[in-house]
């Protein structure tokens, strides 16, 4: 024993004093004042590298303080943390559809190739194929997953990389609300936000939005575009083996996609039977139909960007103007895009129009003559019940935006008299100012002499230079006394020169503007207003014969007859038929123009009629039958250099005031669309 223990065990004897007749002891008084003092031997206790080792009290000290600080900083971190109230800009915005008249797609439009779809319309085995592949137990996490979030946190501190352990609502956090910066910040933050959004929204509503706002490749986001991509079909035909191929592509299209890389084949192929086996594995497919997919779901090639180039930009650009006046779409709002936009235009006979006015331009050779350039072409054709059907806006719309066909930029010339005509069979004439007003008839006759002066109830008129004006017949032929019918049948410009003063500027206008001309094209209130001072676009020309061809009923013309956003109905302000005259005067003015015009004899049984300018600055065709009204103008401008017509004279090596070239376009389409 040594001395330290045997002075320590006499120590604690000394303390202990028997009790007399018990056999027990008891502690004993300490002595007054002070012991003596303990000698200086040495300690026991650790040495050597031991002394560096924490004890156990002090690491789980510590480890406690570290829990406390932690959930103090996560807690304070998840209060001030916030949903953000605007998503990103991709997130929200969505492409925007066109179709033709029969419902096939046209072109689409926007930033992105994205439309929403609702949950309820996704069927449940490609919904399922995505859950099996991604997160499985979606519908019972608390938006995120612990052994994902040890897992993303082991690859931090060990690899530094955050990739992994994301749940489906982190996945949806980081489309909408974050970057995609790989970062532990980022990372924290998509967990928070996680934890409160799944708190807040509904698990279906946050798997809709997933499915709509995930990448699938080839330029999509959302299954329903993924499936038109990749299968060609609405979303809603998919099934569960191909549902299975686009879930592998939320791993990573340029991984997966096996028109992107041939060896993306295998890995596809893999990825899509484990996706099945999965979903069997979770009990959402039976084991009997998981045998019948034993091949794998061949995606079709990736198509061209559908885009509004060629004559697609114009058809665009019209439906997009009509879709947001009609609709009361503002600006802002259409640009987020997911509208389907259908049109009245018909693909046959867009495809036609445009065949026929480029025959027409290969007639020009610009480079042997001067009347051949800077040569424009717009045409259009409308329905009687306001229909656009088809337009010819330029050459192509990536290099030419400016659309021919719906500008006014040339005076309509005497393809304004049948309107002066309709108004004097209309509202009669008057030879004297506030006089008495008389009937006009077909039978009216009118002096159809060149040059003869324009009369007014004070006489001859005269211009603002001190210059008589008089009638000009084409060609500066005089016809002598004749009919109003027989004069418009003839193209005989005098008469209605004449009868528009008659009939009074007033009248023609306000019968012009019931037939469809816009108040905006209307020249001034001269005897030239007569005559076709006027600048109407080739659409607005064509609808308002197509007056005529309806029996004095009009309709202003449209290019959407519907509209819907991801489905949704959207409500259209569509024109109503207006009577603009009486059905026995537009009856009367088809009759006169059904007769043969200038030897440009039609293919089918309608009306047409010619119209040239006094100084030649353009040249109109129009001709309508019960099916559609089309017009067809031709002019020069050069648009770099200013917005004023220039001559035709020698266009294609023809005449001046010749009306071949836009009569040509005019047979040549008509005549395929007879066929």
């Amino acid at each position: 024993m040594t001395l330290h223990n045997a002075f320590s065990r006499t120590a604690r004897t000394a303390r202990a004093v028997l009790v007399p007749g018990t056999g027990r002891r008891k502690q004993a008084r300490r002595p007054r004042g002070r012991l003596p003092r303990r000698p200086d031997y040495p300690r026991a206790g650790r040495s050597g590298w031991r002394r560096w080792v924490p004890s156990w009290r002090l690491v789980l000290g510590s480890a406690l303080l570290f829990t406390a600080t932690l959930v103090t900083v996560v807690g304070i971190a998840y209060a001030r943390t916030d949903i953000p109230e605007d998503l990103n800009a991709f997130a929200t915005q969505q492409d925007t559809v066109y179709y033709w008249a029969d419902g096939t797609p046209m072109a689409r439009t926007g930033w992105v190739s994205r439309q929403e779809m609702p949950l309820s319309k996704i069927p449940d085995h490609v919904r399922w194929a995505v859950l099996a592949a991604e997160n499985a137990d979606f519908y019972s996490d608390h938006g995120i997953s612990t052994q994902g979030i040890t897992r993303a946190l082991w690859r931090t501190v060990g690899d530094g990389d955050t990739q992994g352990g994301s749940t489906i609502t982190q996945q949806y956090v980081k489309n909408v609300y974050l970057t995609q910066d790989q970062s532990f910040s980022r990372k924290f933050t998509e967990m928070l936000l996680a934890v409160k959004l799944d708190r807040r929204l509904s698990k279906d509503k946050i798997l809709q939005e997933y499915l709509n706002t995930s990448w699938f490749g080839r330029g999509t986001y959302g299954l329903q575009r993924a499936a038109q991509a990749y299968y060609g079909k609405e979303v809603t035909q998919l099934d569960a083996s191909e549902g299975a191929f686009l879930a592998s592509l939320l791993k990573g299209a340029s991984l997966y996609d096996p028109a992107v890389n041939p060896h993306n084949r295998e890995r596809a192929v893999a990825r899509w039977k484990w996706t099945l086996d999965r979903m069997v594995e979770i009990g959402r497919l039976s084991p009997a139909e998981r045998a019948t997919y034993t091949t794998f779901p061949e995606p079709k090639p990736p198509r061209r960007a559908n885009n509004a180039g060629g004559q697609d930009g114009y058809l665009v650009q019209l439906a997009e103007a009509y879709a947001k006046r009609a609709g009361h779409i503002p600006d802002a709002r259409f640009d987020l895009g997911g509208y389907q936009i259908y049109t009245t235009f018909e693909k046959p006979r867009m495809t036609a129009l445009t065949r026929a006015v480029r025959a027409a331009r290969g007639r020009l050779d610009p480079e042997r003559r001067k009347a051949d350039r800077s040569v424009r072409f717009g045409a259009a054709s409308v329905a009687p019940d306001g229909r656009i059907l088809a337009v010819y806006g330029g050459p192509d719309y990536e290099r030419q935006a400016f659309n021919e066909s719906n500008t006014g930029t040339v005076p309509a010339g005497s393809a304004f008299t049948p309107f002066v005509y309709a108004a004097g069979l209309q509202h009669g004439v008057s030879h004297e100012r506030n006089g008495p007003r008389s009937t006009v008839v077909p039978s009216t006759v009118y002096d159809g002499d060149d040059d003869i002066p324009v009369m007014t109830p004070e006489g001859p008129y005269w211009d603002r230079s001190g210059k008589m004006v008089k009638g000009d017949n084409d060609g500066d032929v005089s016809h002598g006394r004749i009919s109003l019918h027989d004069a418009m049948a003839k193209s005989v410009n005098s008469p209605f020169l004449q009868l528009g003063m008659d009939t009074g500027l007033k009248q023609v206008r306000s019968t012009a503007e019931a037939s469809g001309l816009l108040p905006s094209s209307f020249g001034p209130p001269v005897p030239a207003f007569a005559m076709g001072n006027s600048t109407p676009s080739a659409i607005r020309m064509a609808d308002a014969y197509g007056t005529f061809a309806a029996h004095g009923i009009h309709m202003d013309p449209y290019s959407v007859r519907k509209v819907t956003r991801n489905g949704e109905p959207v409500r259209l302000g569509l024109p109503r038929p207006e009577r603009a005259m009486r059905s026995d005067v537009a009856d009367e003015v088809t009759a006169s123009l059904a007769a043969p015009t200038g030897g440009h004899a039609s293919p089918a049984p309608v009306a047409a009629k010619t119209g040239t300018t006094e100084d030649d600055t353009a040249r109109w065709y129009v001709g309508y039958g019960p099916a559609a009204s089309t017009a067809v103008v031709v002019y020069r401008m050069d648009l770099a250099k200013s917005l004023a017509p220039l001559p035709l004279k020698g266009l294609a090596g023809r005449p001046a005031d010749d009306g071949t070239l836009p009569a040509q376009i005019w047979n040549t389409y008509t005549e395929a669309m007879t066929k």
